[in-house]
């Protein structure tokens, strides 16, 4: 059930707040808001499958363009606004948008906004820019005026949309993930996604749902449309602060929360006089995902905070999921939970082969709806097949084992991914950017335990002949923040000789030294 149905009932109820400024959007003005958006784009021609792209801070205009997709039966993307312009401009382009909400608050806007003027609708969230900035914004709309102008009227008919969110490239191409298509309408109530949180973790009217990340990432964006749909508030935090954080719980009454395990680790970590002084007695849901959380932190988290930790492990593909509660996870810890909520987890060998509990392999899904596809890559998409079950197994990569009771563990990533606070870095994207430096003979990227982090991305580099290695880090450093995100930046260079390859070329990564015990 989308806003529509809560405006209704009590227009003036929170439907966000901004932890920050403290301001309110209503769902009375989320409806209005998001129905005047929808109707601009429709009256510039918008239909049901059209790309819509925002980026954006955490501010309310994010969810309000959220909804508008939705109740268009379009396909939202929202990018990564730490993204550099390039980088950003490649998803706008990449996901055929016709329409693009962009913020001018962004540091990297007016960048963003001369390589995106190939968008035919580009509305710009705030006022227009003034002086050379202005300039970078011609043809732009302004998004008050735009609402200001759209009419109020609903239609007889919305047709529900989808997001479509992006997956970090292995190949420094990220790929987006097109969902399958439905009939539904936006007031529909049999929304799966929606409807497995809602059993799942208990959302409705009474939801107070604290968001402390990014909502570019799929988490977070589908926590809130799920809270929206039940009639919860939303407490959106502009970015993370560990004891903000725990604040907001407290002043909020917050019920329901999604961390990642570097959030969790924060918070830890603060001095016991402060993390202890707030009251956190209002939560009932507390779940973490997105990256492996160490045991020793789960535990300490149920300790503090009670049985209220959940973890699932999925993926933006949403090919499957597995879930598992805090008595469960003491009782067997690094389990990333049981499948049968969302799939069936099948582990399998090189071909394809099903194997035993207790050995590792790709972890499948088996799906019962349709699977998603990468948009316009049909050889990735078949690349995430299983070879004998292309209608119905799916993986993203990750490689587990399943124990006697078919709790899942994670074991390796066939990809080479590293996780940094929750966030999917590739290193083969990394190296990609490094080889295009002349001062750069060789590179490899891995990733380094964090105790913080969990993990950070390290490069050990050739340098071309007869270059000194005083001053180099800071250069590539340099260099790479016009290229590269700075979360994809390495922490740490060593420079080495010579990186071990095979005769025919192919890097040897598992015999580069341990960078844990290496000096940084």
């Amino acid at each position: 059930m989308y806003p529509g149905k809560w405006a209704a009932k009590n227009p003036d109820k929170p439907a966000v707040i901004m932890a920050d400024t403290e301001a309110v959007l209503t769902f009375g003005e989320l409806e209005d808001r998001s129905l005047r958006l929808a109707n601009h784009l429709r009256s510039r021609g918008f239909e049901k499958g059209d790309h819509i792209a925002v980026m954006a801070e955490n501010r309310f205009e994010i969810i309000e363009a959220l909804w508008a997709a939705l109740r268009t039966g379009g396909i939202v993307t929202v990018v990564n606004s730490h993204l550099t312009a390039a980088e950003s401009a490649y998803i706008v382009d990449d996901c055929d948008a016709r329409a693009f909400l962009l913020s001018t608050q962004l540091k990297k806007s007016s960048e963003v906004a001369e390589q995106c003027q190939q968008v035919e609708n580009r509305i710009c969230i705030d006022a227009l820019p003034d002086g050379e900035a202005r300039q970078a914004f011609a043809g732009w709309d302004e998004y008050e005026a735009v609402l200001g102008a759209a009419s109020a009227d609903k239609p007889d008919v919305e047709p529900r949309g989808d997001d479509m969110l992006y997956s970090s490239g292995t190949t420094g191409r990220p790929k987006g993930i097109l969902p399958g298509a439905t009939d539904l309408l936006i007031e529909d109530e049999d929304v799966s996604l929606i409807s497995l949180f809602r059993s799942l973790y208990g959302f409705d009217e009474d939801t107070v749902y604290l968001s402390p990340a990014p909502l570019y990432h799929a988490a977070p964006l589908r926590f809130v449309m799920t809270t929206h749909s039940q009639g919860g508030t939303v407490v959106v935090m502009p970015r993370f602060d560990a004891e903000e954080a725990l604040a907001l719980i407290e002043k909020h009454n917050v019920t329901h929360s999604q961390w990642v395990p570097t959030m969790l680790i924060r918070m830890l970590k603060l001095p016991d006089e402060v993390r202890l002084s707030y009251d956190v007695s209002s939560l009932k849901v507390a779940i973490h995902a997105a990256a492996p959380c160490p045991p020793e932190v789960k535990r300490a988290m149920i300790e503090w905070w009670g049985p209220v930790i959940f973890e699932y492990y999925a993926a933006t593909e949403s090919n499957g999921l597995t879930i598992i509660d805090s008595q469960q996870a003491l009782e067997r810890p690094g389990s990333v939970g049981r499948d049968g909520v969302k799939g069936i987890v099948h582990i399998c060998g090189p071909e394809g082969e099903e194997l035993p509990a207790g050995e590792i392999g790709v972890i499948y899904f088996e799906a019962t709806a349709a699977l998603f596809e990468y948009y316009k890559d049909p050889a990735k998409t078949a690349a995430s097949r299983h070879p004998d079950h292309a209608d119905t197994w799916a993986t993203t990569g990750d490689m587990g084992y399943l124990d006697e009771d078919r709790f899942l563990y994670i074991a390796e990533r066939t990809t080479g991914l590293n996780i940094v606070g929750g966030v999917n870095v590739y290193p083969q994207e990394i190296e990609n950017a490094l080889a295009l430096r002349p001062s750069i003979a060789d590179v490899a990227v891995v990733g380094k335990t964090d105790d913080e982090l969990g993990q950070v991305p390290v490069a050990f580099v050739q340098l071309a002949d007869g270059l000194a290695e005083v001053g180099q880090a800071d250069e590539i450093r340099s260099w790479l923040s016009d290229r590269l995100a700075r979360f994809k930046i390495p922490r740490e260079f060593y420079f080495v000789p010579e990186l071990p390859r095979t005769p025919t070329g192919k890097l040897v990564k598992r015999k580069l030294p341990d960078p844990a015990v290496l000096a940084g």
